[in-house]
């Protein structure tokens, strides 16, 4: 069970998910909890970090973001042992998740749960911290990246052989478009690891993409609810699972990401292969990627690719250390929508009523990118809101309006 930074916002929300750890404990079950930090602790962290240094060092923000999850963990480890039960609550460290040395976005490359499961054995019930392992090599903290909690949930649910990793949210499942933006999106009762991968990835944020990428890698079956009601969720299961494969199954967005364009790219073998070597090596994460063959000897190449935006700065050092372009431009007010859907894989046609709509609605075309079951379109930030309620219309996507009242309930900020 893991339960996010709005589920154990403040005490009371704290003792209801210890209730819920609890009611699930005694129902038989040998229960795992993985907790975030409480609300908005990660980015005051991060505040406080940024107004004693403008570029923290990455070893000590890990040391100081991993403090979030451990307070969330002793509190409800607290909660746990006052309503009759006996609690562990175990660090990142503790449990055994080891990554590499990637501070602030480490990957997990082992989960040793021998302790974890003593303590099951024990029938206690096991709080783990969120988002932290420790580096195999150095034996340092560290950080999973944003949304790390579910990646930790996941990987602790495949090491110790669990039979449903339950994702505790602020909304009752994964929707087929952001209800606000689309007031009559549809929650999916079930959706293929597959096509939330390339849902999370375009901008959906109700599960981490490396997260469903470990679980569908491991076989875990992912549970999306609600944590303040009994609703049915959402199941992430593979493929083979799924009943129908519709022609579209979502409409996702992103606004969180930059385009990066490098003018003047020398002509000659391998230079892109530099490029992209160098940005990994820092990390950063590129997306799409076009690229402009120069007309003739004396015309150079262009490269244009996305970026989050909290790597543009990084991305921009590195792109000028390499001194190898005339220019490097930037642009972070762009957005990205994408539709997704399993069914396209059999069904021509679909890229060409994506374009047909944007071009109906005015919106402009800046960049695209596929895959067999997704189609993305780099446009103008300020018109994602339109086209996403375009494309959610065109594919007939949503529910009778008086089946949408009340479908959605997040928390308030």
């Amino acid at each position: 069970m893991k339960f996010g930074g709005t589920s154990v916002a403040d005490t009371d929300r704290i003792k209801n998910a210890a209730r819920r750890i609890v009611a699930a404990h005694e129902k038989g079950n040998k229960v795992v909890a993985v907790l975030s930090a409480q609300g908005k602790t990660t980015d005051q962290l991060v505040a406080q970090a940024n107004e004693i240094s403008e570029r923290p060092v990455a070893r000590e923000m890990d040391m100081l973001l991993s403090t979030g999850e451990r307070i969330s963990c002793a509190l409800a480890a607290m909660a746990i042992h006052d309503m009759g039960q006996e609690a562990i609550s175990l660090t990142g460290s503790q449990a055994g998740i080891l990554t590499d040395t990637s501070h602030t976005k480490a990957r997990i490359v082992d989960v040793r749960a021998d302790r974890i499961k003593e303590a099951l054995a024990d029938n206690k019930i096991v709080l783990v911290a969120g988002f932290q392992g420790v580096s195999t090599d150095s034996k340092d903290v560290t950080t999973l990246g944003r949304g790390g909690s579910d990646t930790t949930a996941v990987a602790v649910a495949a090491a110790i052989g669990a039979d449903v990793c339950e994702i505790y949210t602020d909304v009752d499942g994964v929707y087929n478009a952001d209800p606000r933006i689309v007031p009559n999106a549809r929650m999916l009762p079930v959706v293929s690891f597959e096509e939330v991968l390339e849902m999370s990835a375009s901008g959906a944020g109700v599960l981490q993409l490396r997260s469903i990428e470990y679980a569908r890698n491991h076989g875990v079956r992912i549970h999306c609810r609600s944590s303040f009601h009994d609703g049915t969720g959402t199941m992430v299961v593979s493929e083979e699972e799924t009943m129908e494969q519709p022609l579209v199954t979502a409409v996702t967005h992103a606004t969180d990401e930059a385009r990066v364009t490098v003018r003047g790219v020398p002509d000659r073998p391998g230079v892109a292969g530099d490029l992209f070597t160098k940005l990994a090596a820092a990390s950063i994460n590129v997306d799409m990627i076009i690229q402009n063959e120069p007309l003739g000897s004396e015309h150079p190449a262009e490269m244009t690719f996305t970026v989050p935006k909290d790597d543009l700065a990084v991305a921009l050092d590195t792109l000028d250390e390499m001194g190898e372009f005339e220019a490097i431009e930037n642009d972070s007010s762009m957005g990205k929508v994408s539709v997704i859907g399993a069914g396209m894989r059999s069904h021509p046609g679909v890229a060409a009523k994506v374009f047909t709509v944007l071009g109906e609605e005015g919106i402009n075309i800046q960049m695209i990118s596929t895959s067999p079951i997704k189609i993305s379109c780099v446009i103008d930030g300020d018109r994602v809101p339109d086209a996403v309620r375009a494309l959610h219309e065109a594919f007939d996507l949503g529910v009778a309006e008086e089946q949408a009242t009340g479908n959605f309930r997040p928390v308030a900020p």
